[in-house]
């Protein structure tokens, strides 16, 4: 059988890179799925059997078309992670409309436009596995955070909700719960003052991901969560 796609749907110098890598060093095809193929095609150049494709996570038409490409010229997806996501920042004084509509279009709309689109080749496969990169606003909303937070909230309902249909068909749906600023060069430069282990490795997010499509069926998690130590909870 040929080996199955790992795809991964949001692309940056961040959680996107090293969840590339880390899928890639598994010997995994990799396709790399973003808004802009700049960097995702860089990527895909110093990484064995990935390619890069246009996808536009809001656009369930750009989403299915990209699916399509992966299945023509790589093959069908064993595993896709989600990590598209888009914020809008203010509260419920501040944000439009338009704000929260593009919260909910990438956070939510795309994944569930994603999960349409590998759910036929996993079932006719047996199996697979769907990671979604979350954040803790889907558990509460902060003032700063009406449009955001409501858009993450809609994203773990609908994971939780494939994932009490799936398991028992053997796709494992899994959410990865992000609390901590993850560590970027903005970031960085934003928090000057602050030491390494403040940030969430992106290096080690991708290991948590990579671990949960590996589990054993007999204990399988839904929801993990990854703060560094020094982060408040």
């Amino acid at each position: 059988m040929t080996r199955a796609v790992s795809a991964i749907v949001g692309m940056g110098p961040g959680n996107g890179a090293a969840l590339a890598r880390r899928f890639a060093a598994d010997g995994s095809p990799v396709a790399l799925l973003s808004r802009g193929t700049d960097f995702s095609s860089q990527l895909a150049r110093e990484l064995p059997a990935a390619r890069a494709y246009a996808c536009d996570a809001s656009q369930p038409e750009a989403v299915q078309a990209a699916f399509a490409q992966v299945a023509a010229q790589q093959g069908p997806v064993g595993t896709l992670i989600y990590n598209a996501g888009s914020g809008a920042w203010g509260s419920v004084e501040q944000v439009s409309g338009a704000d929260l509509e593009q919260c909910w279009r990438v956070n939510t709309l795309g994944l569930f436009t994603a999960m349409q689109a590998v759910l036929p080749g996993m079932k006719q496969r047996g199996g697979g596995a769907i990671v979604i990169i979350g954040a803790t606003a889907s558990r509460r909303g902060g003032a700063g955070a009406a449009a955001f937070a409501q858009a993450k909230a809609a994203q773990r309902a609908l994971a939780e909700s494939m994932a009490r249909q799936l398991w028992p068909q053997g796709i494992h749906v899994a959410l990865i719960i992000i609390d901590g600023i993850v560590d970027l060069p903005r970031t960085r430069a934003q928090r000057p003052d602050k030491p390494e282990s403040f940030f969430v490795q992106p290096a080690a997010v991708a290991e948590s991901a990579w671990w949960l499509t590996h589990q054993p069926r007999s204990a399988w998690s839904f929801e993990i969560e990854a703060r560094p130590f020094g982060e408040t909870w």
